[in-house]
């Protein structure tokens, strides 16, 4: 039916002589006097506008021999295509976008210059002389509009749209170093390029965001290039144009709209959200000759370490093969494990392979193969055949994916190292993704190659803070389960993984929440925060959101300290000491000894948790449902449960239960818990079941109630033993409220409420006191020392302040005088006496100072963690720098060795040290970029060294050598090439405490550069 506006522009028209021949119902053609089309060089730009036709909510645009075809697909998302030729194609056909149902209702209208074309909530433009567009919201708000027509040489085609002036960009998919920060004034590549570095872009995806409130998926499988420069410019490496328009109210909408057409995530089972471990057992030229079934001794090694781990590839390796896998795959699953296997030989047996136990699937990089549409392929392949031979979830890895590869698989950034700097740039790189609806990206704990026991147990603190990750091991010099390093690592290894598994219901609600909105729980801070104008820039660069309640900024230096750490508008806890800080703020100098990942809370969160398991499956009927809580103002959250396994909560067996919390926003008053009922019902739902509540209020309540008073217990024992009951449990980061309750029927509602208590930060957060420790500080093993903690008034006097210490087993302190008072603003010193066990290990060591207190009329308590370096013994006479302790040993390839040459990755791999023909006995072998630190305790008076790189490089390298004391340069060589002869070093080191040798590559390429410190000795009183 023709409207009736239609029908006065084209009356309009005839009046004024311009000339409308109406080719059919719906149809209009404009004159066609102008060119068609502009030519510069080689670069064609569409004309001007020589037709126009309408069928339903699709319509079509021609310009001479090019022809332009929009078609609705919802009111707020929209096709254009463009064939120079007049000919439309589609090499994706069904395989990316989904099918969207019936298209929305449209109308048209013309104008003098222009053709408008709309919906409910957005038109498009279509100008006639020449033919662009441009896109408006139904308030006549500009959303975006081409600052030039399409245009088209013999490779590409291009989109130029003007930039707005504070217009920013994001998504592209996988951007290594990038992607959770504007694009803006950069130019982003969308295609395979097998580089899994700084700067590759593994698993790309053709679309992108806008600040303005749009987004565009160009559809198709070519290669991309975006500009978000001034204009900015957007192409595909085909002479086709294809492109999907989402207008959304936030990039949350913008990606659901995406996701809407290609295709939610999917909803991974629960024990793909545990950590993974791969390896080669087969025919393993790393390990030597190993079967299949060996796989079970190492999943033994992860059930008596007490370690969660939930799938195990047992094939990872090029040429490694499987055997007796039904058996393999029973005893996994007797340890709480599934099997996995690697396609590398393709997924013809899928079928067998799941019957016998298969339930994860790692798509080798060959499924790229001759474009993406094979790897999309695969991923959906091995993802159906794991349902349609079994009960499970698809659940898939795959380094290099597509758009639409969100539907069937985590998106994995391929083969890298176990560096600091490697831990840096992945942490922009994943929370970017989810700006491209990749809802689960990852990489391997600590690389597959090199590595070390520090860069180990960092990466993997942070890495549980992603919904899916793995290690892998058979590749780097030695196996990198998370207990092979021994302790510190493997208790601090052990603490976060298990702090995983107790999120696993905050996690798992995130997953459900994806495979509805396409918004992944990792995200970048400007998704959460989009008008703080830091969230899209640097600073908030190396940090990421995981939900909307953890703010987590990983360590990605060998520190113990984290400066830079940018926290957005609100309250914001810190997870491990209680500490409350107001935003926006910068948090510098954050204390973060080994063992403590920089780790915030939103003020307002309710956070789900299974207390105390190993694995999802150590949950009974019995299991107790936790709840932390961090009250501030009125706040709720929605826990999703299901079997974890199954595919029925597709058939709707589910159930949802929300937590309501009505508290202060500031300073004293009730706080109120309210669970609601679950609603839905699964397999394996429990009927009753006991809550455990920690509510972060930082003042002990008078009284808590639920369904009268329940019993307050004096001790952590008593609550411990008790079946129900509540304890303030001072000492606790701040202070925090621990209640239990005895089962209760899941199918009722029910509320706990505190009384006569406080919001998060407690009566009078302000005059809470903040409890720090001097960087830096050292003591000596088995030697009496002095520690120092600074304790500073809020703004309130501190009163009665005790200071004590939680040190190693084995250390013993001397108990602090208490301070009377100090005046509120102020710091006070105060110095403890301990003294390390005589065994102590030389390097870091964590202590927690706990201050106990008054302030405002209120006990209170304020807490730290902090490192101290526990120093050796300082040598004497002549000492081998071979033979001393080393604080520090940073390599850029393998393990520096010593009195060997730096070999490969292993450790005593290399050779007997050789510089310019003459061989040496004493010294180090290091690569580029390296860093050896010595304690010399002041007493050493000289080193001498001879340098250069090593003789097995055969010319090859070049680097420069330093020797650095106490932060100073004392002497550095001249550029040092394969070819060099030998320098000798002989440096003056009086009164030097710590003492560095560093080895720099100074021509950008890693290539030998092996450089040794031969004969490197000091001399010492």
């Amino acid at each position: 039916m023709q409207s009736s506006t239609r029908i006065r522009t084209a009356a309009l028209a005839a009046l004024l002589g311009l000339m409308a021949v109406f080719a059919g119902p719906g149809a209009a053609q404009a004159g066609a006097a102008e060119p068609d089309t502009t030519t510069v060089g080689d670069l064609t730009t569409v004309g001007d506008l020589t037709g126009f036709s309408a069928d339903g909510s699709v319509y079509h645009l021609r310009a001479g021999a090019a022809e332009a075809r929009v078609s609705f697909v919802s009111d707020e998302t929209f096709r254009i295509e463009l064939a120079p030729d007049g000919t439309f194609s589609d090499p994706t056909g069904e395989d990316i976008v989904m099918p969207q149902g019936t298209p929305p209702h449209t109308r048209w209208k013309e104008r003098s210059d222009a053709y408008e074309l709309s919906t409910g909530s957005v038109t498009l433009r279509a100008y006639k002389a020449p033919l662009r567009f441009a896109l408006y919201r139904a308030d006549g708000t500009e959303v975006w509009s081409e600052a030039k027509g399409l245009s088209w040489d013999g490779e590409r085609t291009t989109q130029t749209l003007a930039r707005g002036a504070d217009e920013q960009f994001y998504g592209a998919g996988m951007q290594n170093g990038r992607g959770n920060t504007s694009h803006r004034d950069k130019t982003v590549e969308v295609g395979v390029d097998y580089n899994w570095n700084d700067g590759g872009h593994p698993n790309s995806v053709p679309f992108y965001l806008s600040s303005a409130g749009y987004g565009v998926y160009r559809n198709t499988y070519a290669p991309n290039t975006y500009a978000f420069t001034d204009p900015v410019t957007t192409s595909a490496k085909e002479k086709r144009f294809d492109a999907y328009y989402f207008a959304g109210d936030s990039a949350k909408d913008v990606i659901g709209q995406y996701t809407k057409l290609t295709g939610k995530p999917f909803l991974p089972p629960v024990y793909g959200m545990e950590i993974g471990d791969a390896d080669c057992y087969l025919h393993n030229a790393n390990r030597g000759e190993r079967r299949t079934l060996d796989s079970l001794k190492i999943a033994d090694g992860y059930v008596e370490h007490d370690m969660p781990n939930g799938w195990m590839l047992v094939n990872d390796g090029y040429g490694c093969g499987y055997e007796d896998l039904a058996e393999t795959a029973k005893g996994l699953q007797d340890r709480d494990m599934q099997l996995g296997l690697w396609t590398e030989d393709g997924i013809d047996k899928i079928a067998d392979q799941v019957k016998a136990g298969q339930r994860v699937a790692k798509l080798d990089v060959a499924w790229v193969g001759s474009g993406y549409k094979f790897a999309l392929d695969g991923c959906k392949d091995a993802y159906k055949g794991i349902e349609d031979n079994s009960d499970a979830r698809g659940f898939t890895y795959a380094p290099e994916s597509w758009s639409g590869a969100q539907r069937c698989g985590v998106q994995w950034s391929g083969d890298q190292y176990g560096t600091w700097d490697y831990i840096r740039w992945q942490i922009p790189t994943y929370a970017g993704a989810t700006m491209s609806g990749l809802a689960y990206t990852t990489g391997d704990v600590d690389g597959i190659f090199g590595g070390s026991a520090k860069t180990y147990t960092r990466d993997l603190q942070w890495k549980m803070f992603l919904g899916t990750t793995m290690t892998m091991d058979g590749w780097a010099a030695s196996d990198k389960q998370p207990f092979r390093y021994g302790e510190p690592y493997t208790s601090i290894n052990r603490d976060y993984l298990k702090l995983k598994e107790s999120l696993l219901p905050y996690q798992y609600s995130y997953a459900h929440e994806a495979t509805k909105t396409g918004v992944g729980m990792v995200r970048p801070l400007v998704l959460e925060y989009p008008d703080d104008p830091k969230a899209a820039t640097d600073a908030a660069k190396y940090e990421f959101m995981s939900g909307e309640d953890f703010l987590v900024a990983p360590v990605y230096q060998d520190s113990t300290e984290r400066s830079g750490i940018y926290l957005p508008k609100g309250t914001w806890i810190d997870y491990w000491s209680g500490r409350t800080y107001e935003g926006p703020t910068t948090v510098d100098h954050y204390s973060a000894p080994l063992d403590t990942l920089p780790l915030f809370v939103k003020g307002g969160a309710g956070v789900p948790m299974w207390p105390g398991i190993r694995s999802y499956k150590d949950r009974t009927a019995d299991s107790p449902l936790a709840w932390d809580i961090y009250p501030q103002g009125t706040s709720s959250f929605t826990l999703y449960e299901d079997d974890g396994v199954t595919r029925q909560h597709r058939d709707g067996k589910y159930a949802t239960q929300t937590a309501d919390v009505d508290a202060p926003v500031r300073g004293a008053g009730d706080v109120t818990v309210r669970i609601g009922e679950s609603e839905g019902e699964f397999t394996g739902k429990q009927s009753t079941r006991p809550y455990e509540f920690s509510v972060h209020t930082g003042s002990a309540p008078s009284a808590v109630k639920l369904n009268g008073k329940l019993p307050r217990l004096g001790s952590a024992a008593a609550y411990k033993a008790a079946k129900q009951g509540w304890w303030y449990d001072q000492d606790d980061r701040g202070g925090v409220v621990k209640i239990k309750t005895a089962p209760l029927s899941t199918g009722k509602k029910f509320s706990v409420k505190l009384e006569n208590t406080s919001a998060v930060g407690g009566r009078n957060a302000a005059a809470t006191a903040v409890v720090s420790a001097p960087a830096g500080q050292e003591i000596g093993a088995g030697v009496e020392g002095t520690v120092a903690v600074d304790v500073t008034a809020g703004n309130a006097d501190v009163t009665d302040a005790a200071v004590t210490l939680d040190v190693p087993e084995g250390w013993q302190v001397t108990r602090a005088q208490a301070v009377d008072r100090i005046p509120a603003g102020t710091t006070r010193r105060v110095e403890v006496s301990v003294t390390p066990a005589k065994d102590a290990t030389a390097g870091e060591a964590r202590i927690t100072a706990l201050a106990r207190y008054r302030a405002a009329g209120e006990a209170r308590t304020s807490v730290q963690r902090f490192a101290a370096g526990v120093m050796p013994p300082p040598p004497a006479g002549e000492a081998w720098a071979s033979d001393l302790v080393w604080l520090k040993s940073v390599n850029g390839y393998g393990p520096a060795e010593r009195d060997r040459s730096n070999g490969e990755s292993g450790a005593a791999d290399g050779h007997r040290l050789t510089l310019a023909g003459k061989t040496y006995d004493k010294g180090i072998g290091t690569h580029a970029d390296s860093d050896i630190e010595v304690y010399l305790g002041g007493r050493c008076t000289a080193f001498t060294a001879d340098v250069g790189i090593d003789d097995e490089i055969n010319g090859y390298g070049e680097v420069a050598f330093s020797v650095e004391a106490d932060g100073k340069v004392l002497w550095t060589s001249p550029t040092v090439t394969g070819a060099s002869a030998t320098v000798p070093v002989d440096v003056k080191l009086d009164g030097a405490r710590h003492v560095h040798l560093k080895v720099t590559d100074t021509n950008g390429s890693k290539t030998g550069d092996h450089g040794d410190w031969a004969a490197a000795r000091f001399t010492c009183s």
